[in-house]
């Protein structure tokens, strides 16, 4: 199995360190969406990171629906699956994972409006409103965190948890003058131990 994408993004990195906990041999293909357009089109003429070429050479792409099918791959004990198995517990991670993946989608939307247009052609409401739903997002992420506080344990991680640090470390390095861990203790406290398990270190968002 191959995972094409860059580790900066948040998308493909939930994916690459999921498969490692769930013990899932594959194949990491670091290839960029720009700078190897025309590489990453040969694979999926889509171009959409993460993009996931299974054992028999179907192409998936979205990282919550590589997700689903990976873990239907793994290990079928409850304690080795990363979805929560009561209802409650299930709830309550899917509303982590929202918010977690709406956090990287205007952490995303930010990033590219500054590199990508002169500063004289940002659209100030535009980016005033995505601000806004990013820090509504992490506001209601911290309250989460805060009261029932995931475990960074590698048998206790969760699709949600992993988003959720996963976002929380991707804003830090693409926006770091936008959230500030004081005013976020519990996420920042939580990405923090997250990033210094071995699953997290394999997978650098950084080289």
């Amino acid at each position: 199995m191959q995972l094409i994408g860059m580790l900066d993004s948040p998308y493909v990195r939930r994916v690459a360190i999921s498969l490692r906990l769930l013990n899932l041999p594959f194949e990491h293909r670091p290839i960029s969406v720009f700078r190897t357009f025309e590489q990453f089109r040969q694979i999926n003429p889509v171009v959409k990171a993460p993009t996931l070429v299974t054992d028999d050479g179907t192409v998936l792409m979205d990282s919550t629906l590589i997700l689903q099918w990976i873990e239907g791959e793994g290990p079928h004990d409850a304690a080795s699956r990363l979805t929560p198995t009561t209802r409650t517990a299930r709830l309550q991670d899917l509303r982590l994972t929202g918010l977690a993946l709406a956090a990287c989608e205007k952490t995303v939307q930010i990033a590219y409006e500054h590199q990508l247009r002169p500063e004289d052609k940002w659209h100030a409401p535009w980016l005033d409103r995505v601000n806004g739903q990013l820090s509504a997002a992490y506001a209601a992420l911290e309250a989460e965190v805060a009261s029932t506080p995931p475990q960074a344990e590698p048998t206790a991680l969760t699709h949600g948890s992993i988003a959720t640090a996963v976002a929380w470390s991707f804003t830090q390095l693409m926006l770091p003058d936008h959230m500030n861990p004081a005013t976020h203790p519990a996420t920042a406290a939580f990405t923090e131990a997250a990033e210094r398990l071995p699953a997290f270190r394999a997978c650098p968002q950084v080289g």
